[in-house]
């Protein structure tokens, strides 16, 4: 995965606030500990097209289930460039004018998932994300894997940010 962001960091900007970054560890558990974000791809007549999802995290890849058709689908077509937002923290502190925030951003390529098994695996490692009952599981998937896309964001490039109030704290 290093030599990969090694090779993908030209492409994409330097963090603005430095002495906000967090580590790409602190990204990593930011994603491990939330259970919904944000995705971003490239929509009808080059509108962004974003959408709130549950999602999965497994091996620098993100796992996400759909419907067979839709924008989001149709906008994987058309291009697989895409971005992933999640927010840790948001607490607005009114009295000092402020937000103590904690958010991860990830940019990389989004594929639909065509192979069968592999599309079973990620559907079945997404379920016990959410629900470690094996037996609930794999009966959820006997009913909606026919009717389930399954997506795999590829992370290239992954940011993390804190306000300067939690880094301080």
């Amino acid at each position: 995965f290093t030599e990969m962001a090694e090779r993908c960091d030209f492409m994409f900007r330097e963090m603005r606030r430095k002495k906000q970054k967090l580590s790409q560890e602190e990204a990593y558990a930011i994603l491990e500990r939330g259970t919904s974000g944000v995705l971003g791809l490239l929509g009808d007549e080059g509108y962004p097209y974003t959408i709130p999802l549950s999602y999965g995290l497994e091996d620098h890849k993100i796992y996400f289930h759909c419907a067979l058709e839709g924008h989001k689908i149709d906008a994987i077509h058309h291009c697989d460039k895409a971005s992933f937002c999640v927010i840790d923290q948001d607490e607005v502190h009114p009295d000092e004018f402020n937000t103590y925030f904690r958010s991860v951003i990830a940019f990389g390529r989004i594929r639909i998932i065509s192979d069968e098994e592999e599309k079973k695996a990620a559907l079945h490692s997404l379920g016990l994300r959410y629900n470690p009952d094996e037996n609930a599981v794999v009966a959820e998937m006997d009913k909606s894997l026919a009717r389930t896309t399954m997506l795999e964001f590829t992370i290239e490039h992954i940011t993390a940010k804190s306000s300067l109030a939690l880094l301080h704290s």
